[in-house]
């Protein structure tokens, strides 16, 4: 994957609509002047989308108190969701994105390494979206676990 193909801090953020773990749909612009960090996770009940998912849900009175609303996406159903939510007593928005449109137009899926090997999937990647709709900050190849904590430093 290029870097060309990767949002960077100014550009417009591209617009979703995708369901939640209900079923309802979700859009990008239900957050219009709000600030909202948006980010892509491989796979929902894995060891490190649950660190990752527990950090935010661990930390998500931070976020609130700075204004900022969280939305996971990644390629699972809206029932993967369910679970994944039950089960970690996640309290954010998930959303399903199965056909990769939304990953795909975020930079968020494409070529990466795993165990050595070039594959095609999810990057993990989070995004801080201003107000004004506009990418604040742009992360790629994010690691799991310790991410959530840089990415409130960065933010407040």
């Amino acid at each position: 994957m290029t870097d060309s193909t990767r949002l960077a801090v100014g550009d417009t953020a591209p617009a979703f609509t995708l369901q939640d773990h209900t079923g309802k749909m979700v859009s990008l612009a239900d957050y219009s002047g709000k600030r909202v960090l948006v980010y892509f996770y491989p796979r929902a009940n894995t060891p490190g989308c649950t660190k990752e998912a527990c950090d935010f849900r661990d930390s998500l009175a931070d976020f609130r108190g700075l204004d900022i609303d969280v939305i996971g996406i990644s390629p699972d159903s809206p029932e993967k969701l369910t679970v994944f939510r039950s089960d970690h007593d996640l309290n954010f928005t998930l959303l399903s994105d199965p056909d990769k449109e939304v990953m795909k137009a975020w930079g968020a899926f494409g070529e990466k390494k795993n165990y050595g090997k070039i594959v095609q999937g999810v990057i993990r990647s989070t995004f801080l979206i201003g107000a004004d709709g506009t990418i604040e900050q742009a992360m790629y190849n994010v690691r799991a676990t310790g991410h959530v904590a840089r990415v409130l430093r960065e933010v407040e």
